[in-house]
């Protein structure tokens, strides 16, 4: 027996141009979301427009300045994959937008988790006369922006578990026997995780064994990410680079007793996505405490022997599992990723 998969409706097919578009986005527009647009007239996309950076124009705006003729959005159906913002920010209101340009039509794809504009944007434009449709393909949409979606809901950063690590489950190998456990097409996708958060997050003993950099290198235009280095016990070195280069203002100690409430803090300021790069006891209070939403591990091809565990003393009552998982080779190594879901005791 054969079964047909659902027939793609015609919202469909143009939100998925859209979400496309929104991707190119990803990383670079902090602390906005990744949003893309599409403009469809007659069956065919007459403009597109993406996101690239807070402060410049909404995708929205972009695929409107795309027209050379702007009479041509008279009687459009616009197809957003989250719903336009309707208050003044940094840019005007992109419904305000919408409006003047005469669209017939506006498809949203996830509505705005974002309290100042959540479920305001629909009745702005129905105000103007403007059909409206939303929740086509909202769950891909939303997924563009997890790390947005999550802060906007709880107030706490989305938390991303990075590690490389040995098939013997170690971060280090033994003294002399050199420095690096996984490939270099594994530490060059690390540097793309990094430009993907607002902040890489450390505890005091890596600062001090370590000296790491916590930069992205090697991507172009990519925006530095927030250093923190957690140090509830320890004074980190205050030799190490991070408190001494160039980026020493991006560095933030924070001296709070649990994980749970420096996180805490960092949502306070702001900071909606945070990469936790170790050390194994970092990671393992960081597991043990539940509070990682998503786990990228790097394993090399070999038994290392070092004297530091990937994630120490996690207990993990109840245990978690890892959801819509992935697995990759980069060079030698494997990558792992997935969400974490918590298992109901």
């Amino acid at each position: 027996m054969v079964t047909s998969l659902p027939e793609m409706t015609v919202d469909e097919k143009f939100m998925r141009e859209a979400i496309k578009l929104a991707r190119r986005g990803t990383g670079q527009t902090r602390p906005n979301p990744a949003v893309g647009c599409v403009l469809v007239k007659n069956g065919r996309i007459i403009a597109r427009g993406y996101h690239r950076r807070a402060g410049q124009p909404h995708a929205e705006i972009e695929a409107l300045r795309a027209l050379k003729n702007p009479n041509r959005a008279r009687g459009a159906t616009a197809y957003v994959t989250l719903e336009p913002c309707s208050t003044h920010g940094r840019t005007p209101p992109c419904t305000e937008a919408l409006a003047r340009a005469g669209l017939a039509r506006v498809v949203i794809g996830a509505i705005d988790p974002n309290p100042r504009h959540r479920g305001r944007g629909l009745p702005s434009l129905a105000k103007a006369g403007i059909e409206t449709v939303a929740g086509v393909l909202a769950d891909q949409c939303a997924a563009l922006n997890p790390e947005f979606h999550h802060f906007m809901l709880t107030g706490m950063p989305w938390v991303v578990a990075k590690c490389g690590l040995s098939l013997d489950g170690r971060l280090t190998r033994p003294p002399g026997e050199g420095q690096w456990i996984t490939s270099a097409a594994a530490r060059a996708d690390a540097m793309k995780l990094r430009a993907r958060v607002g902040a890489i997050l450390v505890g005091a003993g890596t600062i001090r064994a370590d000296d790491p950099a916590l930069t992205v290198r090697g991507i172009k235009s990519a925006e530095q990410p927030r250093r923190i280095v957690w140090a509830p016990r320890s004074r980190p070195a205050a030799q190490a680079q991070v408190f001494t280069d160039h980026d020493r203002q991006q560095t933030i100690v924070l001296r709070q007793s649990s994980l749970r409430a420096a996180l805490r803090a960092l949502g306070r300021q702001g900071i909606q996505s945070v990469l936790v790069e170790g050390g194994g006891h970092t990671l393992g209070q960081l597991f043990s405490s539940h509070l990682a939403n998503e786990v990228v591990f790097y394993l090399g091809p070999m038994i290392a022997g070092g004297s530091v565990p990937a994630v120490a003393g996690a207990m993990l009552t109840p245990p978690s599992t890892l959801i819509c998982s992935r697995v990759i080779r980069l060079g030698s190594c494997l990558r792992l990723s997935g969400l974490i879901k918590t298992n109901k005791p």
